[in-house]
């Protein structure tokens, strides 16, 4: 199934603003969850600031804890909110209930009848056989607890394992006591779970809100980043259907125009080795129609009685079949090179005795063209790894192109010198020299000097190419420049073996 590229970028898009979204609902939460505990339980703190102050007043008469009764302790506490909460009501001060130890004071005028006060959500009871109330179900007045100066409980809730949140009792500056109320684990205060809910409800328009941003973002980014995508897909089908001079405008300065500038690179290449193709199927369908015009002349003129099939006239027509065959080993060799299929046996090889076995080889030759052969001195080291029949057919052809296209009389210098671990062999020939601009492609197939190096002395213009080949297939170099005597110097390196 076909996945556009904008709806991939909806749905990336889409995932990480729920993400996001979900996350800061997440977070938001559980910071709720551990702090509103702290904020609900300081509200609770300053709700016992009343009785605070009540209990100190009280403590500065008696001078100690004695006025709280022994009995009934654990809802004392609650029972004292409870009068509180009277007084606030009917804006009259009620008495205390008078302790053991409490000195008994004058009766105080009858006060005129109040509105009863509202009562206090009652006390749970307690419970039997049934399983206890969670801290966060009881009310303020259960969770309170009076410690004295050292730390004792004496009235309200007995402390258990929570942490409790206290606020002191000060007498003259001095701590006396504290109420304590026990923290709870989760948010006691109902605005706490509101707030809550409300964020729970605004998931919904967040994710409203997400879908619609998606989209806006994802069509604005997919505009961007199709149109350059859609021109190299369209460029690329050219590039399949053999357009291979269709080339990008490259406007970008991110990955996809660098994308662009690799396409039209790639596309130049295409383009040349279409044409390198088309020439190279011209050229050699012309080198091999040559000598089998010839060939096919020779023989039908001694078909027809026109020549005899003399001696002279056979060794005529066995030059055109060597040369035919010579031009097809070439172009096979050549083949070959082209995939990696060249066979080379690398073994150490001593090449400048190799070079200086086959100048002399040519000898007579040379004589006989009227070109003298110089030799150097030989160099301090010249062992390389190499192919000798290959380097032979080298060395052949190099001795060959020089001996075919220099004007006598003239000279031939073999010469090799070391360097940066490299052996570098030249083979150095006279006038007629090469032009700059036909230096670069001495190496390619078929190319052939027009001027003073022409198809007049034989060649082909396959053999520099088939050297380069084949010096290449063996990890060597074979470069081309002119001559100190005037004509074409050949280079041949190779890395040293120890």
């Amino acid at each position: 199934m076909k996945i556009s590229i904008g709806l991939r970028l909806f749905a990336s898009v889409l995932l990480a603003i729920l993400a996001v979204a979900a996350s800061a609902v997440f977070l938001l939460r559980q910071n709720v969850l551990e702090r509103f505990g702290d904020y609900a339980v300081q509200i609770e703190l300053d709700r016992l600031d009343e009785l605070s102050n009540d209990l100190a007043r009280r403590y500065a008469r008696h001078g100690n804890w004695a006025f709280v009764p022994a009995a009934g302790r654990r809802d004392w506490i609650a029972r004292e909110l409870a009068r509180l909460q009277a007084e606030r009501a009917t804006g009259a001060v009620l008495a205390p209930p008078a302790s053991a130890s409490a000195p008994v004071a004058a009766p105080a005028p009858p006060a005129p009848p109040a509105p009863p006060a509202p009562p206090l959500p009652p006390l749970p009871p307690p419970a039997i056989d049934a399983a206890p109330v969670p801290l966060e179900a009881l009310p303020l007045q259960s969770r309170i607890t009076l410690f004295d100066a050292a730390g004792t409980p004496i009235a309200g809730r007995p402390p258990g394992t929570l942490p409790l949140a206290r606020r002191p009792i000060l007498v003259d500056g001095k701590t006396v006591g504290a109420l304590a109320v026990a923290r709870t684990a989760g948010p006691t205060d109902a605005l706490a779970f509101a707030f809550l809910e409300q964020v729970k409800a605004s998931l919904w328009p967040i994710a409203a809100a997400g879908v619609l941003l998606s989209a806006l973002v994802a069509m604005l980014l997919a505009a961007h980043f199709r149109r350059p995508i859609g021109r190299l897909a369209q460029g690329a089908r050219a590039l399949a259907d053999g357009r291979f001079e269709t080339r990008l405008v490259e406007e970008r300065s991110d990955e996809l125009g660098e994308l662009a500038g690799h396409f039209n690179a790639l596309a130049a290449r295409l383009e040349g080795a279409e044409e390198a193709r088309r020439q190279w199927v011209a050229d050699t369908s012309h080198e091999l129609r040559t000598p089998l015009a010839v060939l096919r002349a020779q023989l039908e003129a001694v078909q027809d009685g026109v020549r005899s099939a003399e001696p002279a006239h056979v060794a005529a027509m066995l030059r055109q079949v060597l040369a035919l065959s010579r031009l097809i080993d070439e172009l096979y060799a050549l083949a070959r090179a082209d995939v990696g299929a060249l066979d080379c046996r690398r073994e150490p090889l001593d090449l400048w005795q190799l070079a200086l076995e086959e100048a002399q080889s040519f000898g007579d030759r040379l004589h006989t063209a009227d070109l003298a052969l110089e030799v150097g001195s030989a160099p301090p080291a010249a062992i390389v790894l190499a192919d000798p029949d290959r380097m032979r057919q080298v060395l052949r052809n190099l001795f060959e192109n020089s001996l075919r296209y220099t004007t006598a009389p003239g000279r031939l210098r073999l010469s090799a010198r070391v360097a940066g671990g490299q052996v570098e062999l030249h083979i150095d020939d006279s006038a007629p020299g090469v032009p700059d601009a036909a230096l670069a492609r001495l190496g390619e197939r078929f190319f052939r000097v027009d001027a003073s190096r022409s198809r007049a002395g034989g060649g082909a213009g396959l053999g520099l190419a088939l050297c380069t080949r084949l010096v290449e297939a063996q990890g060597g170099q074979l470069g081309f420049a002119h001559s100190p005597m005037g004509g074409l110097r050949a280079t041949l390196g190779f890395g040293l073996q120890p």
